[in-house]
């Protein structure tokens, strides 16, 4: 993994959210308005025999202008 600065995580258990999970964190980088750079992601699932929960983490760092 490169050098990173900071962490975001997005995480959903319903399923309508974990649906939309992709858009949250596209809305999320393009408020970034090309200020970061990730640099690395993991996705988990966890579940047991109630929820299904979906995380996915973004590292990243800052770019300087």
């Amino acid at each position: 993994m490169e050098a990173y600065q900071a962490v975001k995580v997005f995480t959903a258990t319903r399923a309508k959210e974990r649906e939309g999970l992709g858009e949250m964190i596209s809305q999320w980088l393009f408020q970034q308005r090309g200020e970061i750079e990730v640099v690395d992601t993991k996705v988990l699932q966890s579940s047991d025999q109630q929820f299904h929960c979906l995380t996915i983490i973004l590292f990243y760092r800052h770019i300087e202008n």
